[in-house]
């Protein structure tokens, strides 16, 4: 029952320092030249820290709360379900209300769910009832918290730095996840279960406080929003409905080609904690420690992954569909591993592959549309990434039940990278589809000339 802030994305020097270099930059840490962005940064680590100190014991809370595996499993639900089915109200709101204060307000209701829970924990009083709505509560907040957070950061960087700060913000989400598993334990066995919470609390709470400090970058797209500072151009209340964002992501041919190529890989690829758990603990014969070596080194991979990424200046979708593509093939070359040493060999480079394109994949996302609709694109692929993310499992499950760890894996990869091979091809041939052009006033010639369609 918890959510942190989306993986840190830039902050700008305060008036008094000195501008960064304008010379263009590859460095993966050129975004914490910006002073903000360094705060930005720091309130991450320490939220997701908490966050995790929560998460490492809420699972066996709830087990030993309900004596229940599946009140587990319904709690994760009701918490993912407001994701499902109002993101893009929450989206909505993001792009109308004044974002630094938006963020501020939804970190500081987080924290004080996580502090209503520590409370109930403590006085032995969390029940079934009290678990689900504070789930569900939570789940409300983030729609609106998540976005509220992400573009929050766009406007502390250029776009061109984009990437460095998603990069680094995956960096400081690995670091917080390290060290809120290590200082739960500590916080546990000193202080009990209900400390977890308190910390993750006062966690968010610490965001909310630095939020207010944070300052745009000169040239970012600014917030959005009744007090917000209106841009030029900005749009009227009417152009600020669901419905726009709606039809802004359904007209946008990038974002359903980076929805599609990002829903398959999703659905048939990247479950690796399940696939890779099963291939190695059945045909190669391996054991737990077999398999934990496999997740340290996607772990790793994940890391040099962003750090790869944070190089990058102008992502795209193709660039994201090549790297998807890539996943693809080394996961059906995975899948025929006669050994554990050529799975490992295999294993870093599919963390690399999925880490960069995950990483481009966010920056088209947060920069492509216009910066009014930015919140409610946000709350759509929100909605459309709860789908992926409840439903890939199972349909990969059963993939399994089929065709066996090898046949799920093979096919899965050969499935992701026929599927954006195809969209590739079909794409290119629309745009170099022959058309007709006048080549006079008065209509065609006998013979038109050809041209390419733009």
């Amino acid at each position: 029952m918890s959510s942190s802030p989306s993986p840190a994305l830039p902050a700008p020097a305060s008036g008094s320092a000195a501008a960064p270099s304008k010379a263009p930059s590859h460095s993966p840490w050129r975004s914490l030249r910006y002073r903000s962005m360094r705060w930005w940064s720091f309130a991450n680590f320490v939220s997701n820290a908490g966050t995790w100190m929560q998460l490492t014991v809420q699972n066996l809370l709830v087990l030993q709360i309900t004596g229940s595996a599946a009140a587990t499993g319904l709690s994760m639900s009701v918490q993912a379900a407001p994701a499902l089915l109002i993101s893009v109200l929450g989206g909505a709101a993001v792009d109308r209300w004044p974002r630094r204060l938006t963020a501020a307000v939804s970190q500081a209701l987080l924290g004080a769910v996580a502090f209503v829970t520590a409370v109930l924990v403590a006085l032995d009083r969390l029940d079934m009832t009290s678990l689900m709505v504070l789930a569900a509560v939570t789940g409300v907040v983030a729609t609106v918290d998540g976005p509220a957070c992400a573009l929050l950061g766009n406007d502390l960087v250029p776009k061109e730095d984009l990437p460095s700060a998603i990069g680094v913000g995956a960096l400081v989400h690995q670091a917080g996840r390290l060290a809120g598993a290590a200082l739960a334990g500590v916080a546990v066995g000193l202080l009990g279960t209900a400390s977890a919470y308190a910390a993750n609390g006062l966690s968010f709470l610490f965001v909310a406080s630095v939020i207010p400090f944070l300052r745009p970058v000169p040239g970012a797209a600014r917030e959005t929003g009744s007090g917000g500072g209106r841009t030029a151009g900005r749009p009227a209340a009417d152009d600020l409905s669901v419905r726009q964002g709606l039809a802004f992501f359904v007209r946008r041919p990038r974002l359903l080609a980076l929805a599609g190529i990002t829903g398959i890989s999703a659905v048939f690829g990247r479950n690796y904690a399940l696939t890779l758990a099963v291939l190695v603990t059945g045909p190669l014969a391996g054991g737990a420690g077999a398999f934990g070596t496999v997740s340290t080194v996607l772990a790793i991979g994940g890391i040099v992954g962003a750090v790869l990424a944070a190089r990058l200046r102008r992502p795209s979708v193709r660039l994201v569909g090549a790297l998807a593509a890539a996943g693809g093939l080394l996961q059906v070359v995975a899948g025929l591993s006669p050994s554990l040493a050529v799975l490992l060999a295999l294993v870093l480079p599919m963390a690399v592959v999925e880490s960069v394109s995950d990483t481009a994949g966010r920056a088209v996302l947060q920069t492509d549309p216009p910066a009014h609709l930015r919140g409610r694109v946000l709350g759509v692929w929100g909605s459309v990434g709860t789908v992926w993310s409840l439903g890939g499992p199972p349909a990969l499950g059963l993939l399994m039940e089929l065709a066996g760890a090898r046949g799920a894996l093979i096919t899965g990869g050969l499935l992701i990278a026929c599927a954006i091979g195809t969209g590739h091809l079909l794409h290119k041939r629309r745009d170099t589809a022959p058309v007709a052009v006048r080549t006079e006033e008065g209509g065609l010639p006998g013979k038109a000339a050809l041209g390419t369609a733009a």
